[in-house]
């Protein structure tokens, strides 16, 4: 992250390139009143917006710090050029029609990072940035920001939707907006770096279609961890691409956006799923920081508004503490011995309008050492009703507040119950407005998700994707150019190296040596066929199980043979209580990600998995082990014998060991199923499918499999 942003973000001088946009850009700094000199540049024009217009950059009086460049695609490249060679600190490229537009677009693309060199430049096909702190806006239409003390920022990869959030109604304190448009040049990471360089940033949105540097988000992340800046991310977007190029079933389970949720979880950054959720959440970031846990506190004067957000934080990860009993007798005191005090709290109507007994009932909640408590309400409607009794409410809140130090907010069900004016109120006095039931505790969840991460103080993401070393072609299935994928007996000898439990198995020819491996191993076997295009077997009719006799095995054996170039011979654990998959796939974005789930042939259909980044921790495993549903089973359900769950995160953590040793080549590893047997006696990986970045032919061998 070594590009100087700070000329470019935080601009002394402006200069606007260009026509229509250009001239858009002079107006919006003359109605934010810019404090610096703007420069207006076209080589017709005399004046623009009542400036006077220079003909070209170099006949500016100085460099500018900053400069919108609203030309044609092909000028824009030399305008920049002349940007670069006057010194400026920076400019923003608002043409499109380059890298988005195809191969054309692509290499003049790449001609105006040349003409950049070392001076940043934000887009191309982008609308620039708005500064509300210093009233700087390199922007070439309307906004719906104002100016500001302090606030939160905007990162969008979207122009058009960066204007929509500046649009809200929400009384969001947007302090800094940047679109990458194209990111030739800067990306997520890097203007994240300069934003929080800036003390008047409390928290930062991020709103991406994709994680463009994983490795520089993550070094991003750190630093505002370390600056007590809390970034949430909208992740727009979700790609079929990568999981129909797969074979495992590691990969099309895990698929992007597990991929960039295990990634948020890791680097702290809290992660919503819509435009008003981001909103509430920077809000609440910016009221109250991230949350030191998820026990909640709802207080409202209505039993179906108790009901309503016991409802709605039970479907999130977040908790409704029960109060205990002090807790109660203390709330209790406060209130008519006709309520039933709970949480949450439906505090009836007896002390309404009362501002005195308000406070006390709230305080009396709050005092409980809730990590967050919610006021909720909807005022009524202005211009038809009053709202006296609302206005005490919010009062009392604010002193109960004072008085017990706590983090609280209010939450309306309706989100146009709030009016713009009645949300900055309460945000100037450090209780964060949410609109919205489902919104606001999707920002209450992610703030948690925040806070819970920080205080964990775990090494904030892996490295990224590592690039692939020997990869000769393109990635594909069955042993393309470049891809060496393993036959099942070559990923378990690679496996079992790696410390993870294999059968006794052998290698065949025919029906004849595979009775004769049969006879050897001893007990029921199962015979598969194999080859490196054959994968799920189970799928294709390639396995037969639980073979005892030679007829039984050389009837199996002969009808296989024609499915595989050779046939797998194993000794079966009959004793199995649970079937899990373990897997390892390389994500594009932010590189290996470790799945755990239900295992099997039903892998897909139950779709109970868990996604971490790799390398995770053993108590990460362990933690997202017990969160499947399989771990019932584990467990011992309903009175079944108890897995060995010790020798399953074991074998889990091998199957990771082996991805991270060889990660400079691996695409994928998988071991599905993993069976669990009884306390003591271990686990076993039944099938494994491994596939390898490689440098050879087609059909390339790791060796001979017999």
């Amino acid at each position: 992250m070594s590009a100087d942003l700070s000329r470019l973000l935080n601009p002394r001088s402006i200069c606007a390139i260009g026509g229509r946009e250009a001239a858009r850009v002079v107006e919006q700094c003359r109605r934010m009143a810019f404090a610096g000199p703007v420069y207006p540049i076209h080589p017709a024009r005399t004046e623009v917006a009542g400036l006077p217009c220079y003909r070209s950059v170099e006949d500016l009086p100085e460099a500018p710090d900053a400069a919108f460049v609203g030309v044609r695609r092909d000028r824009t490249i030399d305008v920049v050029r002349s940007l670069a060679a006057r010194g400026a600190g920076g400019a923003v490229c608002y043409a499109s029609g380059f890298r988005e537009s195809g191969e054309e677009g692509a290499a003049l693309q790449a001609a105006l990072v040349r003409a950049a060199g070392d001076m940043p430049i934000l887009g191309p096909n982008c609308y620039g940035l708005v500064n509300y702190l210093d009233g700087a806006p390199l922007w070439p239409d309307q906004h719906g920001g104002r100016r500001r003390d302090r606030g939160v920022a905007i990162v969008s990869q979207s122009s058009n939707l960066a204007i929509t959030l500046t649009m809200n109604l929400r009384a969001v304190p947007i302090a800094m907006v940047v679109t990458l448009g194209n990111r030739a040049a800067l990306g997520t990471a890097q203007v994240l770096d300069a934003l929080l360089e800036d003390p008047r940033i409390t928290a930062v949105g991020l709103l991406a279609e994709t994680l463009d540097d994983a490795p520089a988000l993550a070094a991003a992340a750190r630093k505002a961890h370390a600056r007590g800046i809390p970034l949430v991310a909208c992740k727009l977007g979700r790609s079929e691409t990568g999981a129909r190029l797969t074979v495992s079933h590691t990969a099309s389970l895990a698929g992007s956006e597990p991929g960039a949720d295990a990634f948020f979880r890791r680097t702290g950054i809290g992660r919503v799923h819509s435009i008003p959720a981001l909103l509430e959440a920077l809000k609440l970031l910016h009221a109250a920081g991230p949350l030191g846990g998820r026990d909640i506190a709802s207080l409202s004067c209505s039993g179906g508004e108790a009901a309503l957000m016991a409802d709605a934080i039970d479907r999130r990860r977040l908790r409704a503490r029960p109060l205990a009993q002090a807790e109660c007798e203390r709330v209790a005191a406060t209130l008519n011995d006709l309520v039933t005090v709970s949480n949450p709290l439906d505090y009836h109507t007896f002390i309404w309008g009362d501002a005195e007994r308000l406070t006390d009932t709230f305080a009396a909640m709050l005092g409980c050492g809730f990590d967050l408590g919610l006021l909720v309400i909807d005022p009524p409607r202005r211009d038809r009703c009053e709202d006296r009794d609302w206005r005490i409410t919010f009062d009392a809140w604010e002193a109960a507040l004072r008085r017990t130090g706590a983090r609280a907010g209010v939450l309306a069900t309706l989100p146009e119950s709030f009016p713009e004016s009645l949300s900055e109120d309460l945000l100037a006095r450090g209780i964060a407005p949410l609109a919205g039931v489902e919104e606001g505790l999707a920002a209450v969840e992610a703030a948690a998700d925040i806070g819970e991460a920080w205080a964990a103080d775990r090494p904030p993401g892996a490295d990224g994707p590592r690039p692939l070393t020997g990869a000769a072609g393109a990635e594909g299935p069955g042993g393309r150019r470049g891809i060496l994928l393993f036959t099942e007996w070559e990923a378990k000898q690679e496996l079992a190296r790696a410390g993870v439990p294999v059968p006794r198995g052998e290698v065949a020819r025919d029906a004849a040596e595979a009775v004769a491996a049969a006879a050897r191993l001893g007990g029921p076997v199962a015979v598969k066929a194999m080859g490196r295009g054959l994968a799920h077997k189970s799928e294709r009719g390639a396995v037969r199980l639980g073979l005892e006799t030679p007829a039984e095995i050389e009837a199996a054996a002969r009808a296989l043979a024609p499915l595989g170039e050779r046939l797998l011979v194993e000794r079966m654990a009959g004793d199995g209580v649970a079937e899990v998959i373990a897997g390892v796939h390389r994500d594009p974005q932010v590189g290996l990600m470790l799945l755990v789930g239900s295992g099997g042939e039903l892998v897909e259909l139950v779709g109970d998995r868990a996604v971490l980044l790799a390398p995770a921790s053993r108590e990460e495993i362990e933690a997202a082990l017990a969160g499947l549903r399989v771990a019932a089973l584990v467990d011992g359900f309903r009175g079944r014998p108890a897995g060995d769950r010790a020798a399953l995160v074991d074998a889990v953590i091998a199957v990771q060991r082996f991805a991270v040793e060889n990660a400079g080549r691996l695409l994928e590893v998988e071991v599905n199923p993993l069976v669990v047997r009884p306390a003591g006696r271990g686990v076993v990986a039944v099938d494994a499918l491994m596939r390898m970045a490689g440098g050879g032919q087609d059909g390339d061998q790791q060796g001979d499999p017999t």
